[in-house]
């Protein structure tokens, strides 16, 4: 961390970038949490053709376009998983990986997050699930935790596991997974048998949006949201997909607009009211 960003925002898709570049043209600095293009909805799209101005195109060609405008926009782009949003006083602090980002505020514009959880996953978040090795690692040293994934990323965490005196059992197939425990998550449970855990990191691609931040409210799956995009939590507003229905790509650009003014003013009128003071 070496900065504090007017404006963190969490997803690079529709509503992402269009709230990026409503915060540059205010004049905000902004970050942007992006994962790779091909994990977001739009880039699955076999065909895209009720974009007003745009001709037919597939999903694909149209997140290369959105991802291209937003590397060229001047935002800082910040390549990796957001794992969570943490109220920190005046400013809020979101894990992205390895790193952490200071923001005044966040505009979450993940998306959403059809994978279900495992049994026991949510249960046990914060007493025995982890979704970050680098920032609960250090709790398990000397312990046996398991690691849950198969991609690169879940391999490298396994390994660094390891690297800091954990004992590692790896799970990479896909399955039926669930979390076993009292107080603290305790056991793995896969495919019928039980392991003996200290703790359990699950690395999927995405972490649902429902576990980003504490204190929002939901409905119907979706973010609850006021017309000016903002949520539950002052200082936090949402917009796109995780907001709710319908799913589709002008309400994502309008309401990452909406999202983004809205956080500029929260924004200017914390430091009015603190300069007053």
């Amino acid at each position: 961390m070496d900065r504090l960003y007017d404006v963190v925002i969490i997803g690079a898709g529709a509503a992402g970038t269009s709230a990026a570049l409503t915060c540059l043209s205010r004049g905000k600095a902004a970050a942007v949490v992006a994962n790779p293009e091909e994990t977001e909805s739009l880039y699955k799209a076999e065909l895209v053709s009720n974009y007003p101005g745009l001709p037919p195109m597939t999903g694909k060609e149209l997140a290369g376009l959105f991802r291209r405008q937003l590397e060229e926009s001047g935002a800082a782009l910040i390549r990796g998983r957001a794992l969570s949003v943490l109220p920190m006083g005046e400013s809020f602090g979101v894990a992205v990986e390895d790193q952490f980002l200071m923001g005044r505020s966040v505009i979450l514009a993940a998306g959403i997050t059809r994978e279900k959880l495992y049994p026991g996953e949510a249960a046990f978040l914060g007493r025995g699930v982890s979704y970050c090795a680098t920032c609960d690692g250090m709790l398990y040293r000397g312990k046996t935790v398991a690691v849950v994934g198969g991609s690169a990323e879940a391999r490298r965490d396994a390994d660094f596991l390891e690297s800091i005196g954990c004992k590692v059992l790896r799970f990479e197939k896909n399955g039926a997974y669930a979390v076993k425990g009292e107080e603290k998550a305790s056991a793995l449970l896969f495919e019928g048998q039980e392991y003996p855990v200290d703790g359990v990191f699950i690395l999927k691609d995405t972490v649902s949006v429902t576990r980003l931040a504490p204190g929002l409210e939901y409905r119907n799956g979706g973010i609850v949201t006021d017309r000016h995009m903002a949520t539950a939590v002052p200082g936090v507003f949402a917009a796109g997909d995780c907001t709710g229905k319908p799913y589709q790509l002008a309400k994502a650009v309008g309401e990452g607009n909406i999202a983004a003014l809205s956080a500029c003013e929260y924004v200017d009128t914390s430091s009015s009211a603190k300069h007053t003071n």
